[in-house]
C-alpha cells in the first residue's frame, strides 16, 4: 500500500490576520510609521489547527492522501512588492506558520521554504533564510521563483550564474526546488491561468537552452502544474533541442526535471502519463489552490487528482506506486530520510 505524499500544498487557508498584517506592510512601505512589527502578528495554535482541519485536512481525509509538502501560499509571495527588508521580513513569517502547522499536525505535513525574493537584489540574499528553513524547520524542500518582477520577466534564465548560490545550497543540502512564480502585476497575464502555465513552459525552454546540469548534475526542479504546455508540445521541445545540437531530452534534462500532477482533468492527466516517463512525474493536487470548483461534467472537484491517477488506464500498479510515494521519497531526499525516522 503506498503512502500517497501530495508534492504541492500551500497554506491558502492561513488565518485573515496573516493577510491583514501583510497588507499594513505593504501600507509601510510608503508610510514608514506605518510599518508593522513581526510581533504585531498574533495566530494562536487554535487558529493554525482549526484552519488546516476544516480545510486542508478534512480533503486529505476525503480523498485519501497521507502527506502533503506544505509551503506559502504562492500568489502571496509578491516577490515584487517593496525591498529585500520587505520580502525577508515577510518570508520569515510565512515560513514559520507552515512550520507550526508541521508541528500540529507532523504526520501529515511537511515544511517547504519560501525565499525572500527581491527584483534584482543578488539571489545570495536569500541563503540565510534557507538554511534557517532547513537546519530549524526541516524543510525538505524550497520554492523558487524564476520572475520576482512578478509577470515582466528582468531576472536573468535559470541557466544564468546569476542563480548559482542557490544551486550551490540546493547541492549541499539535496534540497530540490520547485519552479514556482507568485501573482502577476502585468495585467496581460492572468496569474494562475497564464502567468504560472507560462512560467512553467519557460522554465524548461530555458533548461532546453542551458548546460545547466553540466555544472550542477544532482541538481532536482520539480516544475509544477503538469510542465505548464510542455507535455502537450514534447516534440517541439525534443525538436528545438534537436536543432541546438543539445543532446536528447532524456539525457539533458530528465535526470533532473519532474513534473507534478496538478492537471485538472482526465485527458490532461492521460496526456502527461502518456509522454512523460513514469519516474519524472511525482503526484500533487495544489487542493484549495488556483481551480477550487466541481466540474459539472463528472461533479467531483478539478483539484481531486487522486481520481485521475486511479482511473488511469495507461498507469500499472507499480506506476502510480511510483508517483504516489516513491518518486517523491527519491527527489525530496529529506522527506525520505525522515519518513524512514518513522519507520515508514
Amino acid at each position: 500500500m503506498s503512502l500517497i505524499i501530495d508534492c504541492h500544498g500551500h497554506y491558502t487557508t492561513a488565518p485573515k490576520a496573516l493577510e491583514n498584517w501583510r497588507n499594513a506592510q505593504i501600507a509601510g512601505i510608503k508610510d514608514p510609521a506605518a510599518m508593522p512589527k513581526v510581533a504585531d502578528l498574533k495566530i494562536s495554535d487554535d487558529e493554525l489547527r482549526e484552519s488546516i482541519e476544516t480545510n486542508q485536512l478534512k480533503l486529505m481525509k476525503e480523498r485519501g492522501s497521507d502527506i502533503t509538502l506544505f509551503s506559502p501560499r504562492a500568489s502571496f509571495m509578491a516577490h515584487h512588492i517593496g525591498d529585500f527588508n520587505v520580502s525577508s521580513t515577510w518570508a520569515a513569517i510565512c515560513n514559520e506558520l507552515c512550520f507550526r502547522v508541521s508541528t500540529l499536525f507532523p504526520d501529515h505535513f511537511v515544511p517547504v521554504a519560501m525565499l525572500p525574493q527581491s527584483p534584482g537584489v543578488d539571489p545570495a540574499t536569500c541563503i540565510p533564510e534557507l538554511e534557517k528553513c532547513v537546519h530549524e524547520y526541516g524543510a525538505v524542500g524550497i520554492n523558487l521563483n524564476p520572475d520576482p518582477s512578478g509577470g515582466h520577466w528582468t531576472s536573468p534564465p535559470l541557466t544564468d550564474k546569476h542563480w548559482y548560490p542557490i544551486y550551490e545550497k540546493m547541492v549541499e543540502y539535496d534540497l530540490p526546488a520547485m519552479i514556482h512564480v507568485s501573482t502577476s502585476c502585468n495585467a496581460c497575464f492572468h496569474t494562475t491561468g497564464a502567468h504560472y502555465l507560462n512560467a512553467d513552459t519557460t522554465a524548461f525552454m530555458q533548461l532546453i537552452q542551458g548546460d545547466l546540469f553540466k555544472d550542477f548534475p544532482t541538481l532536482k526542479f520539480l516544475i509544477p502544474h503538469g510542465g505548464g504546455a510542455v507535455p502537450y508540445h514534447w516534440g517541439r521541445f525534443r525538436g528545438l533541442a534537436q536543432e541546438m545540437k543539445k543532446p536528447l531530452l532524456d539525457e539533458h534534462l530528465m535526470n533532473n526535471v519532474y513534473f507534478d500532477t496538478c492537471v485538472y482533468h482526465q485527458p490532461g492527466i492521460d496526456l502527461l502519463n502518456t509522454v512523460i516517463p513514469v519516474k519524472n512525474v511525482l503526484f500533487a493536487s495544489e487542493m484549495i489552490g488556483a481551480v477550487r470548483g466541481i466540474d459539472p461534467t463528472t461533479g467531483n472537484y478539478y483539484d481531486d487528482t487522486k481520481r485521475y491517477i486511479e482511473a488511469s488506464t495507461i498507469l500499472s500498479a507499480e506506476d502510480k506506486h511510483q508517483i504516489y510515494e516513491a518518486n517523491t521519497r527519491r527527489v525530496f531526499s529529506r522527506l525520505d530520510t525522515r519518513l524512514k525516522a518513522k519507520g515508514l
